[in-house]
């Protein structure tokens, strides 16, 4: 009886092991490097279907209620082709040691900038990242600030069809621009646009008003984006709506999660925050962002909303600030910035630091283990720069950690030395109780005790790598630094998997395989690193216990394969350590090291082991 229950309980971890094994990989592994295709495919394609008219800042639902928005202009054919749509109108050419693009003069927009630093693939001849595109052609994505008129204001305004008058026609970080515009009525408006040398604008609205009457305006500011963009869909990954506001803090919502919040107005949906002071709004992908940045002094009304227009819809995150009374004769001034570019660790810190940005880091998505993934991180750039490569950077600080942790892993290592030594008592022990599970506990916990042994010493190691593993993920997935880090041979890209695969031959064979049997080097290296690991212990007696510890490097070695490289070499190299870490200790207590015999048990008749010294034989080991 007791046999057919260990069968039944052995082909039930056999046959969940596989189910995992396989579910991971058709529900969530293949899919992801499929959607990870997707996505790359999908934004290098164009989008041909017709955009709504240029966005600008509906009035918000609630108080201080402007007198209305910017005037729309008519909703112009839509363009075939990026190109076509930038050859609209006038145009001010940006030039940073960063980025590349230009402002229109109808509307005051910037809405073309292009990353000189970032390529789509690892190939460096490969066109560069298109972060910022004009309205009217595909993927439109822009940001424009301005004023909104008051209540009972009815003059006009500088709007999306403006055309204004520039100084100059290049904007260089040694060179902003000055672009003006005369309504005609009394108010003369100005725009100072500067740039430093990464990827931040600097915006100074200024309102002359020479007419007779005090006139009151809203200062706002915009990122707009039109069409929902192929995004990852990753669960430890933030695409979408992003911002820090004041003291209600961060706030995210994916394109879908705006979606679904109440109406805002007429066909809009959205989220909106008052009476914030400092922070941010913008919308993120992964790698890249644009952020509309208030006055951090300032109170505003922050809002991300959505908005239905024939088959495309329109996402936009936008501030809007407290009214500005201008009197006649007199002038008024704000100023607010704009981010459009890479999320690269250092650049985001600094404008925090320097700038003044409120919560300006948490553009990144660090996650819940912030406190553990930022320092890792800095920890890892710093060996980079002193050795010129990521993967070894990564091997390095997996170093560190293991001497950071080795008085915690020897203690736990010294522990299990210690069960292994007293093995074949607990053996003896379950035999002896084999029908009394009460005694059979009591027993063990005496000998524990009598041998200072701590049964739950070995779980530490595992407990700590779990946080350090995931913030390593972390790390090699969201930081831009990591995108086409390349580490040594096949290796072109840390955050992205292995690309050999066992199942064609490593590429000897003239056949893709389908993602479900991607099985790279590393991760093969991982789950031989595992199995060794695991064999130098002795084997549970439990035959489910033995089968699942026999069946789990394989399972990881298939759930690592469509992992980033990056990872998959830390837990290799990790493993390794381990290995001569454990085998030290092992020898250090006197404990035999399993491995061989464990190894020769796979493949012929186990050995008969003798008791140890002072351990009696129990009657009948062929009991059942």
């Amino acid at each position: 009886m007791k046999m057919k229950e260990e069968n039944r309980n052995l082909l039930l971890a056999i046959t969940l092991s596989v189910v995992v094994l396989l579910g991971w990989q058709f529900f969530y592994g293949v899919p992801q490097m499929e959607k990870q295709k997707q996505v790359a495919q999908q934004n290098q394609q164009t989008q041909s279907q017709q955009p709504p008219a240029p966005g600008s800042v509906p009035t918000p639902g609630a108080a201080p209620a402007p007198g209305g928005a910017p005037a729309q202009p008519a909703a112009a054919a839509a363009l075939a082709t990026r190109e076509a749509a930038l050859a609209t109108g006038p145009r001010i050419r940006i030039e940073t040691p960063k980025i590349a693009g230009s402002l229109a003069l109808t509307g005051a927009r910037i809405d073309d900038v292009s990353l000189k630093a970032y390529h789509e693939t690892v190939d460096p001849k490969s066109p560069i990242i298109v972060l910022l595109s004009p309205a009217g052609g595909p993927n439109a994505y822009y940001s424009d600030f301005g004023w909104v008129a008051g209540p009972g204001v009815n003059v006009p305004l500088p709007n999306a069809s403006t055309v204004w008058t520039a100084d100059s026609q290049v904007l260089t970080p040694a060179r902003p621009v000055t672009l003006t515009w005369d309504n005609g009525q009394g108010l003369l408006f100005r725009r100072i646009i500067s740039v430093d040398d990464n990827a931040l604008f600097s915006i100074r609205d200024e309102v002359d008003n020479k007419g007779t009457s005090p006139v009151s305006l809203y200062p706002y500011g915009q990122v707009v984006r039109v069409g929902k963009p192929a995004t990852l869909g990753y669960y430890v990954l933030h695409e979408g709506m992003i911002g820090a506001l004041g003291e209600q803090g961060l706030q995210e919502y994916t394109y879908d999660a705006i979606d679904k919040e109440p109406a805002l107005g007429a066909a809009t949906h959205g989220k909106a925050w008052k009476d914030a002071v400092g922070g941010f709004v913008g919308i993120t992908d992964k790698y890249w962002a644009a952020a509309a940045i208030p006055d951090q002094t300032k109170k505003y009304e922050g809002r991300y909303s959505s908005v239905q227009t024939g088959p495309v819809r329109t996402y936009q995150a936008d501030f809007l600030g407290e009214a500005v009374t201008v009197a006649p004769g007199a002038s008024a001034t704000v100023s607010s910035r704009l981010f459009a570019g890479a999320k690269e660790v250092a650049a985001i810190d600094g404008y925090e630091k320097n700038q003044g940005i409120k919560r300006f880091e948490l553009m990144i998505d660090w996650g819940w283990f912030y406190f553990i993934t930022k320092p890792m991180f800095y920890l890892m750039d710093w060996v980079y720069k002193h050795v010129g490569n990521f993967g070894i950077a990564i091997l390095v600080v997996t170093v560190l950690l293991k001497l950071l942790f080795f008085p915690l892993a020897n203690k736990s290592y010294a522990s299990m030395a210690k069960m292994k030594a007293v093995q074949p008592e607990m053996m003896a022990i379950r035999e002896r109780y084999a029908d009394d599970k009460m005694k059979q506990q009591q027993a063990l916990m005496e000998l524990y005790k009598t041998n200072k042994i701590n049964p739950l010493a070995g779980c530490w190691p595992v407990l700590v790598q779990i946080p350090v593993f995931f913030a390593l993920y972390k790390i090699l997935f969201i930081t831009i630094e990591m995108r086409h880090a390349p580490f040594y041979g096949w290796i072109k890209d840390l955050a992205a998997p292995d690309p050999t695969n066992l199942f064609n031959l490593f590429g000897l064979l003239p056949f893709t395989p389908p993602a479900m049997l991607h099985l790279g080097i590393w991760p093969i290296l991982m789950g031989v690193t595992m199995f060794v690991q695991m064999k130098m212990n002795p084997e549970p007696p439990d035959p489910v216990q033995k089968m699942m510890f026999t069946w789990m490097p394989v399972f990881f070695t298939f759930l690592l394969g469509s992992f980033p490289a990056g990872l998959v070499i830390y837990w290799t190299w990790n493993n390794l350590l381990s290995i001569l870490q454990q085998g030290y200790i092992m020898r250090k207590h006197g404990v035999k090291i399993e491995l061989w015999d464990n190894l020769r048990n796979m493949f012929g008749k186990k050995p008969a082991a003798a008791a140890p010294a002072g351990v009696p034989k129990p009657a009948n080991t062929n009991k059942k």
